[in-house]
């Protein structure tokens, strides 16, 4: 049976991997943000928006939020969330940036943990604006891996790009809607305050976790389709072969922003 053509933003069949393998983020960017409520932890509302399977949602109810509520418009990503965060009190709910099917001024801190660029920019801050309660805080975050001086990384980045040459990262957290998100963020008639936080973590991963973060990429896979995917795994594989672990360091990048 052919396989569907995997679609830019989609992560049906991706979602086990997404829920094993993909790295958390910084917990010194999660204290400086939480802070930024300006009121304990206890006291506040949250609500994390493409919540994916929960790596980040998680993150907000093991730092003691009053109340969670994860949103995730993919039927297979919601299911993986939910079985993750069972030991947690984690409300999951269908729906996206643009139509969170959320109450009017529910929450106190929301969040959109690397799924913020696949929103439709004045629809989504117009939907956030609504859900937020007066002064509240949205943050859009993202966890890339900083390649720069790990010789191997940039290795296996510089094969991606020779199997599609001017291949454009939406998901990257170096590129795409972060190269001008302050910009679009100072211009809403929506939020004010724009305030940017950013914090390193180092991980040390296996060949299996390696590998399974690179296969819930969504766009990597969509631009290379399924041939040359599959090459560039089998590629990567082929290279970390010897490897006991894959030394990585990720970076934590937010924005966050005050309800007006």
């Amino acid at each position: 049976m052919t396989q569907p053509t995997l679609q830019h933003g989609d992560y049906t069949g991706l979602g086990e991997a997404y829920s094993r393998y993909r790295a958390a983020y910084a917990e010194n960017v999660l204290t400086a943000l939480l802070a930024l409520a300006g009121k304990p932890a206890a006291e506040i509302d949250a609500v994390d928006v493409g919540a994916g399977t929960g790596i980040w949602t998680r993150m907000l109810a093991r730092a003691g939020c009053r109340s969670v509520i994860a949103v995730e418009p993919n039927n297979e990503m919601r299911r993986f969330g939910a079985a993750d965060s069972a030991d947690l009190a984690i409300e999951w709910h269908a729906g996206s940036g643009e139509a969170t099917g959320l109450p009017d001024a529910c929450c106190d801190f929301l969040t959109m943990a690397s799924s913020f660029h696949w929103v439709d920019f004045k629809r989504g801050t117009r939907e956030l604006h609504r859900v937020l309660r007066h002064g509240g805080r949205f943050v859009a975050l993202w966890n890339p891996r900083l390649i720069k001086d790990n010789p191997l990384l940039l290795e296996i980045e510089d094969h991606l790009h020779s199997l599609k040459p001017g291949m454009t990262r939406v998901s990257s957290g170096h590129s795409g809607i972060t190269e001008r998100l302050s910009d679009m963020l100072r211009a809403s008639p929506w939020f004010d305050d724009v305030i940017y936080i950013e914090g390193q973590h180092h991980a040390s991963l296996l060949q299996e976790q390696y590998l399974g973060a690179w296969r819930s990429a969504n766009d990597i896979q969509v631009q290379l389709g399924a041939e040359k995917f599959a090459e560039f795994i089998n590629y990567v594989g082929k290279r970390i072969s010897d490897l006991p672990t894959i030394e990585t360091t990720y970076l934590t990048r937010a924005w966050a922003v005050r309800r007006s």
